[in-house]
């Protein structure tokens, strides 16, 4: 869906009737997925209008509207956007370079009293709108800008192999980090590399049972953004394989993957604003406390 016209054509953008069978055929390996083009058979224009209709057609069934943090940040440019937001609950999921910006924007402030704990995600189906959580998901680089990109250049080279979109674009992107054999080593070398660059506060999350994407969530603070950045640096230095970074130029808070160990490192006074502790079920020390 889009907040755009559906039936529009988009620069770059193969017909309709060719990305449904692409999406198709990349969907095929999840029998979950269905592949719809409900959207166009009902003649909506606009998200708010499509929500609202598919509402309308099946009364009983309770939707979750699902979308990236990429989208969150822009949503307030959406047609009606609020009206979505009080239509149906929102699961929003982690994005690559976007998650402070859309926790922060315009969207998530307005409706931060309906944000639900990344643990009662469960839920989310049952409670009335507006109801939305965000997920601090394992980064994935693929995007459908990416895609049709891949998908004109593919289409431009003469005498190559043809390799669907999807799969030029996996191959060409960085992997993600790996999944480590020992989280709990990898743990105890987070925790010692954050206690060298002097990180304070450092608190160690079991995911274990409330989440698939890592074993282990750590939240450490710096005192300044320079000092943030250093632990960053730290981390990139002393752990083993490739890491992903996110939000290292503004030195705010800093997201690194690290395959099995998810860690998020603060300034104070941002570390206390989002609260990520408390969303995930442990507790703010006393010291993020005072600068609420």
């Amino acid at each position: 869906m889009s907040p755009q016209n559906p039936l529009k054509p988009v620069a770059g953008m193969a017909p309709l009737a060719e990305r449904l069978d692409r999406a198709a055929a990349v969907a095929a390996a999840d029998r979950r997925i269905r592949v719809s083009d409900i959207e166009t058979r009902l003649g909506t224009s606009f998200t708010a209008d499509t929500v609202k209709a598919l509402r309308r057609r099946f009364p009983r069934t309770h939707f979750v509207w699902l979308m990236g943090g990429d989208n969150l940040a822009q949503f307030p440019y959406w047609q009606r956007w609020q009206q979505i937001f009080r239509t149906l609950p929102i699961a929003v999921f982690a994005r690559p370079a976007t998650s402070q910006k859309a926790l922060a924007g315009r969207a998530a402030y307005r409706f931060a009293t309906a944000r639900v704990p990344q643990r009662s995600a469960r839920r989310l189906t049952l409670l009335p709108p507006p109801a939305w959580v965000f997920f601090h998901t394992r980064l994935d680089p693929r995007s459908a800008t990416r895609i049709r990109a891949a998908r004109i250049s593919s289409t431009q080279k003469e005498n190559r192999p043809q390799v669907s979109p999807e799969l030029a674009t996996v191959t060409t992107l960085p992997p993600r980090p790996p999944r480590t054999a020992e989280p709990a080593q990898l743990l105890r070398q987070v925790i010692s590399s954050l206690e060298d660059g002097k990180a304070e506060d450092i608190v160690t999350i079991d995911l274990a049972g409330k989440t698939t994407f890592a074993d282990y969530m750590v939240v450490a603070s710096g005192r300044s953004a320079r000092q943030v950045v250093s632990l960053t640096e730290h981390l990139e230095k002393d752990l083993p394989g490739r890491l992903a970074v996110e939000g290292k130029s503004q030195g705010d808070w800093v997201l690194i993957d690290a395959g099995d160990i998810i860690v998020h490192i603060f300034r104070p006074e941002i570390r206390a604003y989002y609260n990520l502790e408390k969303m995930w079920g442990a507790g703010l020390p006393e010291a993020e406390l005072a600068v609420q």
